[in-house]
């Protein structure tokens, strides 16, 4: 077990996120008002090499910043998503023992200052998170989260947030008529969805595949169309060199999980009836490049923050918490089906491991079916 005095961190070279060092600092004193959580375990997926790959663009390295270990280079801690438990706590509210599910750097510990505390949640009222967006300054108190169930931790932590996000890009295009796209009842609008392999891609096709009028076509890599196949949210399922297979002329959004830009070019010059494009994520993050020349419209960020704003307004945050635990019921009654599961999680356990996964999931080598979960504290 990790002393309690010092913290293990696992850091990325913000410029080349292939190289990577782990340091090992001690924990200063906690200050009034502070908990130090213990960080026992972690999801690492594509979506945290978004993070990462974005880090600079959209604020993620502000989260948990560091030092830099040595001059002129500078390294980050990569957010992620995972469950700890409260080990020191100077907050009356917030009790020694507590198991929390939240936004955590890649460490054995981290250490908060509750804010804004009721009896579900608490805000990290850091200073320096203070301008960063409320979504992933929040902490749920596992004991009266409606989301939680203590024996599907991981899946919470591999599919949760990802599925969040899956949710809101579906509830995004629908909230904007898809964008003209389903325009003839005779003709279903195309949704194209890049990196369909994906966690984040195939939440938004479970959510999309309800809805009439549409075709969800999945596009992925040869070795993944059998897994895409298997999940049975996708109409179709076609290989990135397949894009002849789909009818030029037929309105259609592209939802790019990817990020591969000579793809989104050639999508975007084959499909003249593209409606809409969405830019989510960087799974194929040696491929990112810009828009220059990009026929068709204009590649837009979808930011998951700015529908949770909207959709608190429109229906309160009672409302929108009770849509999205319904649909994620229904969601991981599916994928978390034990006859026919859409994960297998494999643990990681220490620096060392902790490393090889990461390698893996920043090479998107790995199997699809394998979520993984991470932990830093050392073993004795």
């Amino acid at each position: 077990m990790n002393t309690a005095n010092t913290t293990t961190e696992f850091l990325v070279r913000k410029d080349h996120l292939a190289t990577t060092t782990v340091q090992t600092t001690p924990t200063p004193a906690l200050a009034d008002g502070q908990v130090r959580v213990g960080i026992e375990r972690f999801a690492l997926t594509s979506n945290n090499i978004t993070y990462a790959a974005m880090g600079d663009a959209m604020q993620y390295w502000q989260f948990f910043p560091v030092a830099p270990v040595e001059d002129a280079v500078q390294w980050g801690r990569i957010p992620v998503w995972g469950f700890g438990r409260v080990v020191e706590s100077r907050h009356p509210d917030v009790p020694v023992g507590e198991r929390l599910y939240g936004y955590f750097p890649m460490s054995s510990s981290v250490d908060l200052t509750p804010t804004k505390v009721t009896a579900a949640s608490f805000m990290d009222g850091a200073p320096h998170r203070a301008q960063l967006h409320v979504v992933y300054n929040q902490y749920m108190r596992c004991a009266v989260d409606p989301f939680y169930t203590a024996d599907t931790e991981d899946v919470q932590a591999l599919l949760r947030p990802l599925f969040i996000t899956s949710w809101l890009i579906d509830d995004f295009l629908a909230d904007n008529d898809f964008f003209g796209a389903i325009a003839n009842p005779a003709q279903p609008a195309l949704l194209l969805l890049s990196s369909a392999s994906s966690k984040t891609a195939y939440g938004t096709a479970f959510q999309l595949a309800q809805r009439s009028g549409l075709q969800v076509v999945g596009l992925t890599s040869p070795g993944n169309v059998a897994f895409c196949e298997s999940l049975g949210c996708y109409h179709r399922v076609l290989t990135y060199d397949q894009l002849d297979q789909i009818a030029p002329d037929a309105p259609s959004i592209y939802v790019d999980f990817a990020g591969n830009a000579p793809f989104r070019k050639a999508l975007h010059t084959h499909c003249k009836g593209l409606k809409y494009s969405s830019s989510i994520g960087a799974t194929h993050v040696s491929d990112m490049g810009g828009a220059k020349d990009v026929p068709g419209p204009k590649a837009t960020l979808f930011f998951a923050p700015a529908q949770i704003k909207k959709r608190s307004a429109d229906w309160g945050p009672q409302g929108l918490g009770l849509r999205l635990v319904q649909s994620w019921q229904a969601f991981i009654g599916q994928a978390a089906d034990p006859s026919h599961p859409w994960l297998r999680v494999e643990r990681h356990t220490g620096p060392a491991a902790v490393q090889a996964a990461y390698q893996q999931v920043l090479g998107g080598k790995g199997d699809a079916r394998v979520g993984h979960m991470l932990s830093l504290e050392l073993q004795t």
